[in-house]
């Protein structure tokens, strides 16, 4: 599926972008090359390929085995002591959903 320059506005205006002429062009060309990109790779024949468990080599996995050591929380006076607004312990936010 081709990525058309009415792609890209759509895109935009989903993320609140206002793009030049300019712009919507170039990001048309771009989206086009990774999609393009992506389509390659999908060619590629994986079913042997077993699942990987991390991003780095299996010799470099020890970072993710250390064991685990406890710290010491901020605890909550700590973590809200410069919260804007704060009410019975808990930071208070605005409304998001009516």
């Amino acid at each position: 599926m081709p990525i058309t320059e009415r792609d890209v506005e759509k895109i935009a205006e989903l993320a609140h972008l206002e793009l030049t002429e300019e712009e919507k062009a170039l990001f048309t060309r771009q989206l086009a090359s990774i999609v393009r990109y992506v389509e390659k790779l999908n060619e590629l024949d994986t079913e042997d390929v077993p699942p990987m468990m991390h991003a780095g080599a299996e010799e470099e996995a020890d970072y993710a085995q250390r064991d685990d050591e406890v710290l010491t929380s901020l605890g909550q006076e700590t973590a809200l002591a410069n919260a804007p607004d704060k009410a019975r312990g808990f930071f208070r936010v605005p409304r998001v959903i009516e």
